[in-house]
């Protein structure tokens, strides 16, 4: 874990996936709306290899996976599909690289945690990778590689960013519970072990060599306790979800220093609050828990509840928009 007091998280970001297939339209709005805590963008409706399984797929070293009508499953060669994906991530860098010119600050980058990947990829037998705890393994192994090469990548277009890693874990619950279905889909797969998932989860966000790494699960019930074991530094969540048996392990979190990067603006279409409207759920939540007010500008990066890849490129943008005007109202008005 990082020395969150050395870490200058932004205000407000996003979470990752936006609507259209356009890269530059995309990092032109992200880095024109994020000004201090800019993203890499995804962009899924560009098909197979732009989702965020595929996506992050095409990260692995020395695993390969190939798109079946069942989804992505593991082969033994860089297929076309693993081409299209690193292609596809190549166009989003250079466009990255051209709105980050001479920008310093935190950057965040989003690829796929090991337990969601764990359970969204296929081994050739068509079960899930999550059935085999040794292919479990090689899979956070190869991740963990695949991530130090995109992570340098990632700096040396953007020399003046602070890397900030998210890993996206929206089944980790499902995972910890053996709710998971097989491939019949009559049967789920059996819960894994905490710590071993615990682990694999330091082993991948150790990649980042201290550097700041968030976890991110729009997800009911998401463990803030095992997250922090793990040693990340932030727990992005919908805030939506939260209920008030989570006030204890949120309140530990905060005073332990972890970011939350609370999900208050919703993914999908439809009418937006005021600005101070959408945090008055957080300023309420904080003031339970009996925190001080003025610690919520450095406890608090404000996003939308999920990705927005389901939504209108309108919405999209004024969502994104949103989130920094939600996160000004937080810091001019804690109480």
């Amino acid at each position: 874990m990082s020395d969150n007091s050395q870490i200058r998280f932004g205000a407000a970001t996003g979470v990752g996936s936006l609507p259209g297939q356009d890269a530059r339209e995309a990092v032109k709005t992200v880095t024109g709306t994020f000004e201090n805590f800019p993203f890499l963008p995804e962009l899924p409706a560009r098909g197979p290899g732009a989702d965020m399984i595929g996506r992050t797929a095409g990260m692995l070293v020395e695993l390969y996976a190939r798109v079946e009508p069942s989804g992505w499953r593991l082969g033994d060669r860089p297929g076309r599909d693993t081409k299209r994906a690193r292609s596809w991530l190549g166009e989003d860098l250079d466009a990255l690289e051209e709105f980050t010119q001479g920008y310093e600050g935190p950057l965040k980058v989003q690829v796929v945690g090991p337990w969601t990947l764990a359970a969204a990829l296929e081994l050739r037998s068509g079960e899930a990778v999550l059935s085999d705890a040794g292919a479990c393994r090689d899979l956070a192994a190869s991740l963990a590689e695949g991530l130090r090469e995109h992570l340098a990548e990632v700096a040396r277009r953007v020399p003046g960013a602070t890397l900030v890693l998210q890993l996206d874990e929206p089944s980790l619950t499902a995972v910890l519970r053996g709710q998971v279905r097989t491939a019949s889909g009559y049967r789920t797969h059996r819960a894994v072990d905490r710590q071993v998932v615990e682990a694999a989860l330091r082993d991948v966000a150790g990649v980042h060599g201290g550097g700041p790494v968030v976890v991110h699960s729009c997800a009911p019930d998401v463990p803030f306790a095992l997250l922090r074991r793990a040693g990340v530094d932030g727990v992005s969540f919908d805030f939506s979800l939260l209920t008030e048996r989570d006030d204890e392990v949120i309140g530990e979190a905060v005073e332990g220093g972890t970011r939350l990067f609370a999900g208050v603006v919703p993914g999908t279409d439809g009418p937006l609050s005021d600005p101070a409207g959408s945090v008055m759920g957080v300023r309420t939540l904080w003031r339970r828990l009996g925190l001080h007010p003025g610690l919520l500008a450095d406890a608090v990066t404000v996003t939308p509840a999920c990705g927005l890849a389901g939504a209108s490129p309108e919405y999209a943008r004024r969502a994104l928009a949103h989130c920094v005007r939600a996160a000004r109202s937080l810091a001019d008005d804690p109480e």
